[in-house]
């Protein structure tokens, strides 16, 4: 092992490389897929966070498969909620996909094979929780896509997909947005309210922002929201409305 990581030329971090090969058989297992190419699946795992702090010859972020393995995601979860839901029609589709794709899908199904424990984050990122971030882990869960499509092709990237984050699809699901679905509730009242959101606050880097949204029907304060866009706090003040108005509803 030492003399590989001489070889290497980086010292330490090619150590670390080396050993790093050797803990992720685990999650091979985990994952039903075991890599001919290690290499692949160390770049996947590896947050640009890393790479800016550690530099190592030959090692590159996970961001370029990031790329492909949405593709690949949007392409074989398109496929299957098309032969399975056959009387959707495309609005529902496109919803019911978007719902099991989100990044909070991915990052729930992702910790099931505790994929969060093998990302390679910089300290920085390390000590903010990255590993338990649903943007960082979901995004690696894409990338993994695309190195077990690169690695083994279409049939083994379609196996782990619909075996790990596609298995519990439920076609009778309501996926109607929750920003439309509190419209629609209003707009069936006779006061046709209109429901708007409001930006309370916004705090971390640029990059790394986390907003406040509050939700208000006329004059009425509903619930916040919190979310790393605005449109997903929006969302979220919109979901956790929509419960409290079910729970009023049951109480009259």
């Amino acid at each position: 092992m030492f003399e590989k990581a001489e070889e290497a030329g980086a010292g330490f971090p090619a150590l670390m490389e080396i050993i790093m090969a050797v803990s992720l058989s685990k999650l091979e297992e985990d994952i039903g897929y075991s890599f001919k190419d290690k290499k692949l699946l160390q770049t996947a795992l590896t947050h640009s966070s890393y790479m800016h702090e550690v530099q190592v010859k030959g090692v590159s972020d996970n961001e370029r498969l990031e790329f492909l393995g949405d593709a690949v995601l949007e392409l074989v979860s398109s496929e299957f909620i098309f032969e399975k839901c056959k009387k959707f029609d495309e609005g529902k589709l496109t919803k019911l996909r978007a719902s099991a794709v989100c990044e909070t899908a991915l990052f729930n199904h992702a910790k099931m094979f505790d994929l969060g424990s093998y990302i390679r984050l910089g300290a920085g990122a390390k000590q903010q929780g990255g590993a338990d971030r649903p943007s960082i882990v979901s995004d690696a869960c894409e990338a993994l896509i695309a190195a077990i499509y690169l690695d083994g092709g279409l049939e083994n990237a379609r196996k782990f997909i619909l075996d790990k984050l596609l298995f519990d699809i439920d076609p009778n699901a309501d996926v109607t947005d929750p920003k439309t679905a509190i419209s629609q509730y209003f707009q069936a009242k006779t006061t046709h309210e209109t429901v708007k959101y409001v930006i309370v606050s916004e705090s971390g880097k640029s990059n790394d922002k986390t907003y406040i949204v509050q939700a208000y029907v006329g004059t009425r304060l509903l619930e916040k929201g919190v979310g790393k866009s605005v449109r997903a706090a929006e969302r979220d003040a919109a979901e956790k409305s929509l419960k409290e108005l079910k729970k009023e509803t049951l109480d009259e």
